[in-house]
């Protein structure tokens, strides 16, 4: 035992030499721009990237214990294959609890490139304060702050001029407030412990004031919570906005969830993480009022009760015998209370949500299975204007749905799947599974089948569309890396919608398959090359010259992206990158692409982002998706079209221990429009300057 100790003690001892000369990366930093690379291979408008980059958010403020950890928590950060959690549970158990966190090199299968990515979502260490009172915890909690951000654009926007004369008259709408948007966040929290926070936020052309008749208090949006962790045998307990993960996102669906991306294995899964505070700046999505998850052995029970305002359209209806009713016409999602009638949508309905799950998970930790149940009530009923392609949403005053789910590990397969039904008996289903098929080898092959009368308000589950309903697909994922110098990933995704769409009045079918290859030399060069094809229907009426509205034909996508980053040295980086685009569609063929340069540098106090990008688009379909760096905590993911160029700077200054500063200065040059946007967006010039400063202030430290 003393020999095993000791060599033990040795590879620990090498590890951390191997790492410290390597590179240092302290806990809780993570290169959020490979990240975002590897979970997204192609960026898509629909998807919503601000609750999703705070799910990320939210994963590395609560680092997973590797000494408490579970499969389930170890699945949730998409980082680790199914190998690789297995030789993590089997090495804990032959050698017992970590003593470092570089003790991760002597598992099998973890090289350094999987346990650089893990460092910033774990830790081994856990303190135990129990014997300390909760008002002192928070009060010496190190994780405490609070921001403060601002951001503009600079052009005028034809909402911020003054109004014009209607011909009847009557003046044309206008933004009544000011151009400037404002967040602030508030948050003192420890990681198992306790969170506690507030969030507010004005958008652009909202007016800062005082106003109940209209529900306005100051900053447009205040979300707020207050969550205990591990108390007694209560595992959570939170009042105030919050959101809920269990099974695979078919009634519970919110939190960090990746979809189609470079990383083609451990995306297909949703993890159960249970409750989880609300703290993004989103005004919808979020559940309004009081949670706990109670532990019963090996059964976990949770309830919720939620009462939380909607923004809404309403309209009186007059039935047959003459009686006026209000009925919801449709749910405002944007958030944005700019114009007298967006502020007329504001928290005119309220919706009532009373649910909970029973999670079972075995003594081995490898089952688990558990049934979720949600029931909604509107205050007014729901009758949505009727399209050709949306009679069968929902329609009613209540929903409510069931879910039963499962997960299963057995040796190096990871079994998965989950199947609901709504009131409308609507189903919808998921089966997935992940293997190791060999350590250089995995593979991920996942079925869904979501009926076109499906119905769940919360759910957030893998698929080809922004909801899980009408789509029926199967998904295959390979990823194989022969050495930690070359890594191939590879999907095929094949979906169909049995029933119409928006701009797809007919049934129809598509299929997407993405292929990158990486290079990574040496430690600090990076190089990979991607390609994605996709096929989806669409209406061809949508273009001049058609009358018909159900004339459809295929249109085919290609993306292409070549990327190398290089660490000069200690303080200097640079990032080079080309894509390009066509597009098939009715006959035409169109095209586009994009160059940039990056070059970025780390002088410890002062951290310096900038970049230069060309663009030349035929259209909109040739869109390039580019990430930016951002200030902390901010998503920056512009998709640019037409011809111009674009140009960014960051930086960075660590005034002290306490407070850092941020300020990031970004424009858009087009050569080919002397008109930017639309309607009250318009901008009458071919330029689009926008600032951000922000100042994040540290407690306790």
């Amino acid at each position: 035992m003393k020999n095993i100790d000791f060599f033990l003690f040795c590879l620990i001892f090498l590890g951390w030499c191997k790492i410290s000369s390597a590179q240092n990366i302290p806990r809780g930093e993570i290169d959020i721009e490979n990240f975002v690379e590897d979970l997204f291979g192609m960026q898509r408008e629909e998807m919503d990237y601000e609750d999703l980059y705070e799910g990320l958010l939210q994963t590395l403020l609560n680092p997973i214990n590797l000494n408490k950890t579970n499969p389930e928590e170890l699945k949730s950060i998409f980082i680790l294959t199914p190998d690789q959690i297995n030789q993590f549970f089997e090495y804990r158990r032959k050698f017992g609890e970590l003593i470092s966190i570089y003790e991760l090199q002597a598992i099998p299968e973890f090289d350094l490139e999987t346990i650089y990515r893990l460092l910033p979502f774990v830790v081994v260490e856990e303190k135990n304060q129990n014997n300390v009172s909760l008002w002192k915890r928070i009060g010496e909690a190190k994780d405490s702050y609070f921001l403060f951000r601002h951001r503009r654009v600079w052009e005028t926007r034809r909402g911020f001029t003054p109004p014009d004369t209607l011909s009847n008259g009557n003046l044309s709408s206008r933004y009544l407030g000011d151009p400037n948007s404002l967040y602030g966040r508030f948050r003192i929290q420890q990681s198992k412990d306790f969170s506690l926070g507030f969030t507010i936020d004005k958008d652009p052309g909202e007016q800062f004031i005082w106003d109940p008749s209209t529900n306005r208090y100051g900053f447009n949006f205040l979300s707020y919570h207050f969550t205990l962790y591990n108390k007694g045998k209560w595992k959570a307990i939170t009042v105030g906005d919050f959101q809920m993960q269990f099974g695979q996102g078919l009634v519970f669906g919110a939190g960090f969830s990746a979809g189609k991306g470079a990383e083609t294995i451990t995306t297909v899964r949703r993890s159960s993480f249970g409750i989880r505070p609300y703290t993004a700046a989103l005004e919808f999505g979020f559940f309004r009022g009081a949670a706990g998850t109670y532990q019963a052995g090996p059964v976990q029970i949770t309830l919720l009760a939620s009462d939380v305002p909607r923004d809404a359209n309403l309209q009186v209806q007059v039935d047959t015998i003459e009686n006026a009713s209000a009925i919801i016409t449709s749910l405002q999602s944007s958030g944005l209370h700019r114009t007298p009638t967006e502020i007329s949508y504001k928290n005119r309905a309220r919706e009532k949500n009373i649910g909970g799950n029973i999670h079972y998970q075995s003594r081995n930790k490898n089952l688990q299975v558990g049934f979720n149940g949600l029931y909604t009530q509107f205050s007014q009923p729901f009758l949505r204007n009727q399209r050709v392609y949306n009679q069968f949403e929902f329609s009613g005053q209540e929903n409510h749905i069931q879910s039963i789910y499962f997960s299963y590990n057995f040796q190096n397969y990871f079994f998965f799947g989950e199947s609901a039904r709504s009131a409308s008996g609507g189903t919808g289903s998921i089966l997935g599974l992940m293997s190791s098929l060999h350590p250089k080898l995995s593979f991920s092959l996942l079925w869904r089948d979501y009926s076109r009368n499906f119905h769940t308000f919360y759910g957030n589950a893998f698929g080809e569309g922004s909801r899980p309903i009408n789509e029926r697909g199967t998904y295959l994922g390979l990823n194989f890396k022969p050495n930690i110098r070359y890594n191939l990933s590879f999907y095929y995704d094949r979906f169909q919608f049995p029933w119409l769409r928006f701009r797809v009045y007919a049934p129809s079918y598509g299929e997407e398959w993405f292929g990158r290859f990486t290079y990574r030399p040496k430690r600090n060069t990076l190089l990979f090359i991607q390609a994605r094809h996709e096929l989806k229907t669409r209406n061809v009426s949508e273009y001049p010259g058609f009358q018909s509205s159900y004339l459809l034909d295929q249109g085919f996508r290609n993306n292409y992206i070549v990327n190398l980053d290089q660490k000069l040295d200690r303080r200097w980086s640079i990032r080079s990158r080309v894509s390009a685009s066509t597009f098939r569609f009715d006959g035409k063929r169109t095209k586009g692409f994009a160059i940039s340069q990056d070059l970025n540098a780390d002088f410890e106090r002062w951290r310096v982002s900038s970049r230069i990008a060309l663009f030349d688009t035929d259209d909109f379909d040739n869109r390039q998706f580019l990430y930016e760096r951002n200030v902390l905590w901010l998503f920056s993911i512009p998709a640019l079209h037409g011809q111009g160029m674009r140009y960014y700077l960051l930086t960075q200054y660590k005034l002290n221990r306490r407070l850092t500063f941020w300020l990031r200065w970004a424009q858009t040059l087009y050569t080919d429009r002397e008109i930017i946007g639309s309607g009250l967006q318009q901008i009458n010039g071919s330029t689009l300057t926008e600032t951000n400063f922000q100042l994040r202030y540290q407690f306790n430290r």
